[in-house]
């Protein structure tokens, strides 16, 4: 029987078996403001903090205060 030369390393022999391969990301658009970011992920627009098109955090408030 043939027999390999040096061992493979568990990291090496499990990227080999992987199935599933690095994929590009949904990019949504925001119904607010109109930019793209990424599906069910808070972003940030002009100070203030959108989530699903609605203001969860507005940092241009306290700064004029």
């Amino acid at each position: 029987m043939a027999h390999p030369k040096r061992k493979i390393s568990k990291t090496r022999r499990d990227k080999r078996r992987t199935h599933y391969k690095a994929s590009t990301p949904q990019i949504a658009t925001c119904s607010a403001t109109g930019e793209p970011h990424l599906y069910h992920r808070a972003h940030w627009s002009e100070g203030k903090l959108y989530y699903r098109g609605k203001v969860l955090i507005d940092n241009t408030e306290t700064a004029e205060a």
